[in-house]
């Protein structure tokens, strides 16, 4: 098992970010929840792309030493070749920056054509042995060029394309990557609900030792034309399904270091109650 997994820092519980969102109505302030709930909120989970670089809340708390990851929102991890020069050069940069504990980021597609405003898409990988092998160069290949660990995560989508159940695609991807991997417990349950599966199918068999982070947020039911599916929304309760995939991967993932609550959206009052009840599950300090 690489180094930089096997030497990952405990993180405990954090909140994520979004370029600006400090200054946006009906979102959260991380600087101002982590002062007054300093025995909730541990680390930032830093969303940002190299376009934009860092707002101002990010570099405050960067300025302040407090922990942070960093979460790209513009790379191609299942294209090798999007790993061009200017943006390691630029990702490079931030994540000295923030002094990130590891980089990670929603494992698929980002955008389509160049890296442009206007072709930001977010997109699940397909789910074949040979995408799995190529997204896993491309993690060996970015946390070479980094030298920091990278940790893939499961997307959010309610289709997908290829055979492959979604554990078993990631299961290849960090195995092969030697990396580590961020399961988002919300973003699994719509997975499996949209291949009307049990929320834990597909558990047995993965390499569980590999997962340093799990995320957690909330979700609203939609129908569209007669289809039911399940809107990634960050609102403050989990579903239930999802609350069941996060108690059982947190049982099996015995090296975890990091659990991120989405909630950046939300008063601070509809939040507190789930961020006592995700540190009473993982303290800082375990």
């Amino acid at each position: 098992m690489s180094p930089l997994l096997q030497n990952a820092p405990r993180l405990g519980v954090g909140i994520s970010c979004e370029f600006n969102g400090g200054t946006r109505a009906l979102n959260l302030d991380a600087l101002a929840l982590r002062e007054a709930w300093p025995t909730l909120i541990h680390f930032l989970e830093v969303g940002a792309d190299t376009r934009r670089g860092l707002d101002e809340h990010m570099q405050r708390w960067a300025a302040q030493g407090w922990p942070t990851t960093y979460h790209f929102l513009d790379l191609n991890l299942a294209e090798e070749e999007d790993l061009d020069p200017l943006w390691v050069q630029r990702t490079q940069a931030i994540v000295a920056e923030l002094g990130a504990a590891w980089v990670c980021g929603d494992a698929g597609y980002w955008h389509v054509g160049a890296r442009e405003p206007v072709h930001d898409v977010l997109l699940p990988p397909v789910l074949t042995r040979s995408s799995a092998a190529e997204m896993a160069r491309a993690v060996r290949a970015l946390s070479a060029a980094l030298n920091t660990l990278v940790v893939p995560e499961n997307p959010p989508a309610v289709a997908y394309v290829g055979p492959l159940h979604l554990l078993d695609y990631y299961a290849q991807v960090v195995s092969d990557g030697d990396c580590g991997f961020l399961l988002d417990c919300s973003h699994l349950a719509i997975f499996q609900a949209s291949r009307g599966l049990s929320p834990l199918t597909a558990f047995d068999g993965f390499p569980w030792e590999r997962v340093v982070e799990l995320h957690i947020a909330g979700g609203r039911p939609r129908v569209t034309e007669g289809l039911r599916w399940m809107e990634d929304t960050h609102d403050p309760e989990p579903t239930a399904e999802a609350w069941a995939v996060f108690e059982a991967a947190l049982a099996r993932a015995k090296n975890l270091k990091a659990v991120v609550y989405e909630c950046e959206h939300n008063p601070a009052e509809e939040v507190y109650d789930n961020f006592v009840r995700l540190n009473d599950a993982f303290p800082v300090t375990g």
